[in-house]
């Protein structure tokens, strides 16, 4: 197919990973460690859309308290943002995703939505499936990108897929939206086939969104419209109002549009697609040694499999113990059984959220 519409990467960097704690911290959450080699996943999403015959330089979204962290990182592999939005405080996908629609030099332009904190492993099988699903956002549909289920995982939300749209081979309409599943209901969901995990990837020309806020979520649209309007600028960075932006409700894309719009669309893709959302996850996607330990830093094992052990300042050594995930960081050292890492969260709340 040609190319011939150059696309706007949004990046959304703005989240706190709370369940890869004790690495990931407030002050530098999980997008922006080093968790799978030497760049960050914000800098690895940075590099997916680098090409510039295809993208234009992105738009970042993130928080004003990780400007520096942001700059830096970038500087380190070569970017360059169109513009940094920089959030002053947290209300959820959809209004984020609403600064940036707004800062469109076109109401045509085309918005490729992405989260910093994925990885994606088959760049070539992301791209394909990107460029295909370009006539159908320029047609003002909704394009959602579903990731092909490996297991019945509770952990993501999952999308059916309808009827092809006409004119196009491998894009199919999105019939509904399933949050988290049980157990049951994901493995039902498998047999019955024609659904996808919910990626959190986006495609959709900016007027096209800004129309579905103005019918679903109105209130979102005024609140982010008014702090754009007060928006202060310098060097590159964006800083809309904070007072109109914090009255915006909070909300995700997923809730406040795509589960509500008629044209919304699916693009079925198998890119070895993780969000790395617990230590378990990262467990999977990692290389392993012989024992299947995935091992991180300092770490010695003895007669010892099944573990993941990310340490690196301190040295841990274990020995006759499985399936266990230790992490440590500073002065801080976790232990846990594997498969029970969305749980994270339940410590750091018993520690009073301290970092």
């Amino acid at each position: 197919m040609a190319q011939t519409t150059q696309i706007t990467p949004v990046i959304l960097s703005g989240g706190t990973g709370t369940r890869l704690w004790p690495l990931s911290t407030q002050e530098k959450p999980k997008q922006f460690l080093n968790l799978l080699g030497p760049l960050s996943m914000f800098q690895q999403t940075l590099q997916r859309c680098a090409d510039q015959t295809t993208y234009r330089n992105p738009v970042i979204v993130g928080s004003a308290r990780h400007i520096e962290i942001m700059q830096d990182q970038m500087q380190e592999v070569g970017a360059t943002a169109r513009t940094m939005i920089l959030e002053p405080c947290p209300r959820n996908t959809a209004p984020a995703i609403a600064l940036a629609a707004l800062a469109a030099e076109n109401p045509t332009d085309l918005l490729l939505v992405m989260p910093s904190d994925h990885i994606i492993k088959n760049i070539a099988a992301f791209q394909k499936a990107v460029l295909a699903s370009v006539p159908v956002a320029e047609a003002r549909w909704l394009v959602t990108f579903g990731i092909e289920p490996t297991g019945p995982e509770t952990g993501y939300g999952y999308i059916q897929q309808g009827d092809a749209i006409v004119g196009s081979d491998r894009i199919l309409s999105a019939k509904r939206f399933v949050e988290k599943p049980n157990k049951d209901n994901a493995e039902k969901m498998l047999a019955d086939g024609g659904f996808h995990w919910n990626a959190g990837i986006f495609l959709f020309r900016a007027d096209a969104y800004l129309a579905a806020m103005e019918k679903y979520a109105p209130e979102i649209l005024a609140a982010c419209r008014s702090a754009m309007a007060g928006k202060q600028t310098e060097n590159g960075l964006c800083h809309p109002d904070s007072e109109a932006f914090a009255s915006a409700p909070s909300d995700s894309i997923d809730y406040a549009i795509m589960e509500r719009a008629q044209k919304v669309a699916v693009t079925p893709v198998n890119p070895g697609w993780s969000d790395v959302g617990s230590w378990d996850a990262l467990f999977e996607i990692c290389n392993k040694d012989p024992q299947s330990n995935a091992l991180f830093g300092n770490a010695v094992t003895i007669d010892s499999s099944n573990n993941l052990i990310h340490s690196q300042e301190l040295e841990v050594a274990v020995l006759g113990v499985e399936n266990l995930i230790i992490v440590t960081h500073e002065n801080k050292v976790m232990i846990l059984p594997r498969g029970q890492s969305q749980d994270v969260k339940k410590i750091v709340q018993k520690l009073g959220g301290r970092d």
